[in-house]
């Protein structure tokens, strides 16, 4: 029995501070294996806010929603993930239980289409002031791409740079292969 691969393992992690009826956010849609992930975790009663920048990303991460039957619990944004703040309805702010990142190019599109440590570093601070306390950020990187490197390492600079008495962040990789994807977790600090 082997480890868990970094999105098996943020999956994990997730599923034990989500769960039905809770609002979470997928920031990198993609082909939209995560935001079903999602939906099927909060349930009919709860929300799924899910952002990319590609309408193609979008397009497929509908149709697999549609397939199971899950669309009518997602949001669906054609919007970088850095402006997450801005589609998330007023009284969501504060109660989102976790966000996932998963962060490079859309499989089988346009591999010049990445994203960006700017941007993700933004989109990061904003998922920060989203979450409620003990809700949790996942974060998969992928340093083996052309500029998932300089992206992986503003990552981890951010998250080791975050003062404790805002969250806890923590690595999870495989030390041995340097350009394998690995992934970084911040659970937000609960009230004192």
């Amino acid at each position: 029995m082997g480890f868990l691969s970094v999105l098996s393992m943020a999956h994990k992690w997730i599923a034990e501070r989500a769960g039905r009826g809770d609002i979470v956010v997928d920031a990198t849609a993609g082909g939209g294996v995560d935001t079903l992930a999602l939906a099927e975790l909060v349930g009919p009663g709860g929300r799924v806010h899910a952002f990319d920048i590609q309408q193609q990303a979008l397009d497929r991460t509908r149709e697999r929603l549609t397939a199971a039957g899950a669309l009518d619990r997602v949001r669906l944004h054609l919007l970088d993930h850095a402006r997450m703040s801005e589609a998330v309805e007023v009284d969501s702010r504060g109660r989102i239980s976790a966000v996932m990142f998963n962060l490079g190019y859309l499989p089988g599109g346009d591999t010049e289409v990445i994203t960006k440590p700017s941007t993700t570093i933004e989109a990061l601070g904003a998922a920060l002031s989203l979450l409620k306390p003990g809700g949790i950020i996942t974060c998969v990187l992928y340093p083996g791409h052309s500029g998932g490197d300089a992206e992986a390492v503003a990552v981890e600079a951010w998250a080791a740079g975050l003062p404790q008495t805002e969250g806890q962040a923590v690595l999870y990789r495989q030390p041995q292969r340097s350009a394998a994807p690995y992934l970084i977790a911040v659970e937000k600090r609960k009230s004192q």
